[in-house]
């Protein structure tokens, strides 16, 4: 908690030092009627030892449970040295850059982590960031259809994470956007080729291909790639930042490669605090980069040769005229993107794949147990990274009360967004789960099935 060091003394000086008779005269710019005058519902401020009291015996009710749910945001161990430096003064308290020249250290981080994330989606250029994973997904649709030129159409499967898609259909309705919802294979979780071929003669300013998809289940995306380019649209990979380090980064889909990836950052070192705040990554082609929300950060040398950092591209309508602005993001996320490139360097590419690995391998093992149990099955056949949908011969609402009563979150339910999921639980386990843990949810699902 902040302390504040001013005694009364002080204030007084301050006030004597700027002619002010008390702190409530800097305010008399505000009028009277707006004024609530005294707080008389608000108790008496406790001391420094008794609100630490109060907060721990809080932090006590909520107990701990043992996590498995997953669905976009994942619990994955953060070292502690990423929020000892991200909360240090020089980044905690910085804000968007509007005088670059006297910024070099935030632009210079920014421009690092847009260097960090082209390198792992293997493209060619990074903006530095926007609000979370669905925004970035509407924000790719919308540089896809001033891309295309001739189509107002996005072709999103129904694979893709049921709140990206609500968040793209509320950003782009009013934009005269059509979304088409593709369905998926109900034997594999998968978008089949034949799937698509209903959509074979229409036209589409692109594809949103996610990998791995809402189900934890593998897409085709050497397939799905080329098919986009085919239908001269392009292609939208929405990815996991983790997954990454072991799967082929969208750059190297297909034959040519998709052409926009985004995500969710929060896997990146973003600790799981009641649903944000997170942020989005968007990396894409060269030739795109014109339609790019954002700011693109740049390394140059100035007159004497010393480095500098520039930026280079910065496409918000108090910059550039408003008819030809492709963004209004401002502060950036800045905060949350300075922790993932500290969490990216100190893990480097070897730490962040054994990262990826240790959270497959635990679920792959977790999913073999449980499958072992009568009632339980695979609800796809597809192959998966970190996330699983399993199917319950029993409520599965019921059972997630059960397992919650014994301190285990068991996942989640899938009907609430596919209703013809019935009984099927998405479950999640990554490096910060021990074999202690999965022998524990597997005991616990035994018994929550059975009584």
């Amino acid at each position: 908690m902040p302390f504040i060091p001013h005694t009364e003394d002080d204030v007084a000086e301050m006030l004597a030092s700027i002619g002010a008779a008390s702190i409530d005269e800097l305010f008399d710019e505000i009028p009277t009627e707006l004024k609530n005058g005294k707080l008389t519902r608000v108790p008496t401020g406790m001391s420094e030892m008794e609100i630490a009291r109060l907060m721990y015996e809080r932090a006590q009710q909520d107990g701990f449970y043992l996590n498995f749910i997953g669905a976009g945001a994942y619990e994955h161990h953060i070292p502690a040295a990423v929020w000892q430096i991200t909360t240090r003064g020089e980044f905690y308290s910085s804000y968007t850059p509007y005088q670059a020249e006297a910024s070099q250290g935030t632009l210079q981080l920014l421009y690092e982590y847009q260097t960090m994330m082209a390198s792992l989606t293997g493209m060619d250029v990074s903006n530095a960031s926007l609000y979370d994973g669905a925004s970035a997904l509407a924000e790719a649709a919308l540089m896809a259809v001033r891309q295309h030129k001739s189509s107002r159409r996005i072709l999103i499967p129904q694979t893709v994470h049921p709140v990206y898609r609500k968040v793209v259909r509320t950003i782009v309705k009013n934009q005269k956007i059509e979304v088409v919802e593709v369905p998926y294979d109900p034997a594999t979780g998968q978008i089949a080729a034949d799937k698509l071929e209903q959509f074979a003669r229409e036209e589409f300013a692109a594809l949103v291909i996610p990998q791995p998809n809402f189900f934890g289940v593998l897409e085709q995306v050497d397939m799905l790639t080329d098919w986009a380019h085919d239908k001269q649209s392009l292609a939208i990979a929405v990815v996991n930042p983790t997954a990454l380090a072991m799967l082929k980064p969208p750059g190297e889909w297909g034959h040519q490669g998709a052409d926009i990836a985004v995500g969710e950052g929060q896997p990146l070192g973003i600790p799981l605090s009641s649903g944000g705040p997170y942020f989005g990554f968007m990396a894409c082609k060269q030739e795109l980069v014109r339609q790019m929300p954002g700011r693109i950060i740049g390394r140059t040398t100035d007159l004497e040769g010393k480095e500098g950092f520039a930026l280079t591209l910065q496409a918000r309508e108090q910059h550039i005229r408003r008819s030809k602005a492709t963004s209004n993001i401002c502060t950036n996320q800045g905060l949350m993107v300075t922790a993932a490139t500290i969490y990216m360097a100190l893990l480097g590419p070897e730490g962040l794949y054994r990262v990826a690995a240790q959270s497959h391998a635990n679920t792959l093992t977790l999913a073999e147990r449980l499958e072992n149990l009568s009632g339980v099955k695979r609800a796809f056949q597809g192959p998966f990274f970190h996330e699983v949908a399993l199917q319950l011969s029993v409520p599965a609402d019921k059972v997630l009360n059960k397992l919650k009563a014994q301190g285990v979150l068991g996942g989640v339910l899938l009907e609430q967004d596919y209703p013809e999921l019935k009984n099927t639980l998405l479950i999640c386990a990554t490096e910060t789960k021990t074999t202690e843990d999965l022998d524990k949810y597997t005991e616990m699902l035994q018994q929550a099935l059975t009584a």
